[in-house]
C-alpha cells in the first residue's frame, strides 16, 4: 500500500462502517466511459455534498491491491452487468491535492506533486527504472510498458490550487500545464483506462478554450445524468427519517430546496446526516474559503446584486446567466460571476430551464442572512432582526404596530428598492415577516392586477398557529385590502387549508408615504 498509488479500500471501509445512502450507481457511470474518448470526467459539486465519498469510493472499488467484494456487493452497483468486469481491476492513484495547498505556498507545488507521486509509483513497481529526466507522466508510461496494466487516476480537490492560487501565477500555469501533460497528450488514452476529478469548481476556462476540454463536465450548473448522486433525494431522506424517527417536513424545511440538473427536490447530504444523527434539525453550514473570497463582491453590489440578495432572501428569483463565469474565483466580472460562484457553492440554487437562481432552504437562508449582517448593509440587517416583533404583533392582532412595521421597513429600503414599484412592495413585506420562515411556508403572490401584492403564510406541519393572508393596496384603505381578499374567496394557497386564518390589509398612501393596517379573524 502506497501514499498515493494502491492506497486500498480504507476509506470507503471506514464510510460503509457509518450509516450510508446508497450512491454507488454512480459507478457504472464511470465504468461505461472507461477505454473511450469520454474516460476523463470532472464531477465538481459544493462541500458538503459527498465529493471526497465519491472519490474514495471509486478507489475502493477500483484498486487491484484490495478485495473490495464485501464493500458493495449488498449495494445497488452489484447488479450492474460492469460490477464484475472492473471490480479490483486497476492500478489507482489517488491524489488529495488540498494536502499538498496546505504545506507548499509557492510555485513549488507543482514540483512536489510530481516528484511525490512518482516516487511512491518508483516504490510500488521496483523492476521498472526511470531513465534521467523522466516526469511522472514518462514513467507511469514505462510502468505501463513493462505490465500492460493502465492506471486509474483520482483526483479530489483538484480545484485547490486554482482557488490558492491567482490566474497568471506561475503555480496555476504550471498546474494547468501538469494536467495537460497527464490528460491530454499523446500517451493519455495508453496510460489512463480513465480519470475523475471532483472539486468545487468547474475546470477553469482558459483564452483558448482547450487546455482540458477533452473532461466531460458535471457541476451544480450542468449535471447531466449524475444529477441524483450530487445529494439525497426526497426518497433517501424519507427513509432516514422513519429511520430515526424524526419528522421529514422538519428536515425538508432545513436541507431541501436545490434543483440539480432534472431533479427538483434535492437535500444537503452532509447536513440531514448531522441533524439524524443528532436528532434535531439546526444549521450545519460552515463557511468555506471559497466564499470568504466572494463575499467581497457581494458588497460591491454589482449591477444592483444587493437588491437581488435581498430579493432572494425575501423568497424571489433572479435571472443570472451562468455560462459566462470562468470557473475562477480570483476572475470575478460581475453579477453572473458572483451569482454563478454562490451556486457552485450550494448558496444558491440554480433552475437551469428558467436561468434562475434562488435561495433553497431556511439553514442556507439563515447563513445568507448572516452574511448580511458582516456587511453595511445594515437596514436589511436590522430590518431581519426586528421582523420577529412583527409577527408577534401580527399574530396578536396589533394592526397599528404592524403598520409601522412594514412602514419601517419600507422607508429603510427607499434607497435600494423602487418605493412604487409592485414586486419590491412584495419583496418588502417577504423582509419584514422574514423571521416566519422558522414556522411558515411562505408564498409570494405577484401582482394579478386586483392589487400590488400578496403574501400567503401557511403554518408547517405541528406548527399551532393560524395562517395568514397578508394584502398590500395602494392609495385605498386597510377595509379595502381586506374586502379584495374576501371577493377573492382566499388564495389558491390557502384553498385546502382547514385551520384558523388570519386576513391582514394593509394600505399604502404614496403622497404620505404612511401605512395603515387592519387584522381580522378569517371563518372557514
Amino acid at each position: 500500500m502506497g501514499i498515493y498509488i494502491n492506497t486500498g479500500n480504507f476509506g470507503f471501509q471506514r464510510i460503509r462502517n457509518s450509516e450510508y445512502v446508497d450512491k454507488s450507481e454512480l459507478i457504472a457511470i464511470v465504468n461505461k466511459s472507461l477505454f473511450t474518448e469520454s474516460a476523463y470526467s470532472c464531477v465538481s459539486r459544493c462541500r458538503r455534498f459527498g465529493k471526497s465519498m465519491a472519490a474514495k469510493m471509486l478507489c475502493a472499488y477500483y484498486d487491484h491491491s484490495c478485495d473490495s467484494r464485501h464493500l458493495f456487493e449488498d449495494l445497488a452497483i452489484a447488479q450492474d452487468p460492469s460490477f464484475e468486469q472492473h471490480l479490483n481491476k486497476y492500478p489507482v492513484i489517488y491524489l488529495d491535492i488540498s494536502d499538498f495547498v496546505t504545506r507548499f505556498k509557492d510555485e513549488l507545488i507543482v514540483k512536489e506533486l510530481d516528484k511525490s507521486i512518482r516516487d511512491d509509483v518508483l516504490e510500488a513497481y521496483p523492476d521498472v527504472s526511470p531513465c534521467e529526466g523522466d516526469d511522472l507522466m514518462d514513467y507511469l508510461n514505462r510502468v505501463v510498458d513493462k505490465t500492460r496494466e493502465p492506471f486509474i487516476f483520482i483526483i479530489d480537490e483538484w480545484d485547490a490550487i486554482c482557488r490558492e492560487f491567482k490566474t497568471g501565477t506561475p503555480a496555476m500555469d504550471e498546474y494547468v500545464n501538469w494536467l495537460r501533460r497527464l490528460f491530454k497528450g499523446s500517451l493519455s488514452g495508453k496510460v489512463f483506462a480513465g480519470a475523475y476529478l471532483t472539486g468545487i469548481l468547474p475546470i477553469k476556462k482558459y483564452k483558448t478554450e482547450s487546455a482540458l476540454n477533452n473532461f466531460l463536465e458535471y457541476s451544480m450548473v450542468e449535471p447531466g445524468n449524475m444529477a441524483t448522486f450530487f445529494g439525497f433525494t426526497k426518497e433517501d431522506v424519507q427513509a432516514l427519517s422513519v429511520a430515526h424517527d424524526m419528522d421529514f417536513a422538519e428536515l425538508e424545511k432545513w436541507y431541501d430546496g436545490y434543483q440539480i440538473g432534472d431533479q427538483m427536490s434535492m437535500f444537503n447530504p452532509n447536513s440531514v446526516m448531522q441533524a439524524v444523527s443528532r436528532g434535531r434539525c439546526r444549521s450545519f453550514w460552515a463557511s468555506t474559503g471559497a466564499y470568504d473570497a466572494v463575499a467581497g463582491y457581494i458588497q460591491m453590489n454589482y449591477e444592483g446584486l444587493k437588491d437581488d440578495i435581498i430579493d432572494m432572501l425575501a423568497g424571489g428569483r433572479v435571472k443570472v446567466n451562468a455560462t459566462k463565469f470562468k470557473n475562477d474565483i480570483s476572475l470575478i466580472r460581475g453579477k453572473d460571476d458572483v451569482l454563478t460562484v454562490l451556486i457552485h457553492l450550494g448558496y444558491l440554487s440554480y433552475d437551469w430551464r428558467k436561468r434562475e437562481c434562488y435561495v433553497p432552504n431556511l439553514e442556507v437562508s439563515g447563513e445568507l442572512a448572516n452574511a448580511v449582517e458582516d456587511t453595511n448593509w445594515n437596514h436589511v440587517a436590522e430590518a431581519l432582526q426586528r421582523s420577529e416583533q412583527l409577527l408577534e404583533d401580527t399574530l396578536a392582532g396589533n394592526a397599528e404596530a404592524v403598520a409601522r412595521g412594514i412602514e419601517r421597513v419600507h422607508d429603510e429600503h427607499t434607497s435600494i428598492l423602487s418605493y412604487n414599484d409592485e414586486n419590491s412592495l412584495a419583496c418588502v413585506l417577504s423582509i419584514a415577516y422574514y423571521f416566519a420562515r422558522n414556522d411558515y411556508i411562505l408564498h409570494r403572490e405577484l401582482p394579478t392586477g386586483k392589487g400590488f401584492a400578496d403574501l400567503v403564510l401557511i403554518p408547517r406541519k405541528n406548527v399551532d398557529s393560524p395562517a395568514m393572508v397578508i394584502e398590500l393596496k395602494c392609495d385605498k384603505n386597510a377595509d379595502a385590502a381586506i374586502d379584495q381578499i374576501l371577493r377573492r374567496d382566499y388564495p389558491a394557497k390557502v384553498a385546502e387549508y382547514t385551520g384558523d386564518i388570519l386576513l391582514v390589509g394593509i394600505n399604502y398612501d404614496r403622497e404620505t408615504k404612511t401605512h395603515t393596517c387592519r387584522i381580522l379573524r378569517g371563518e372557514r
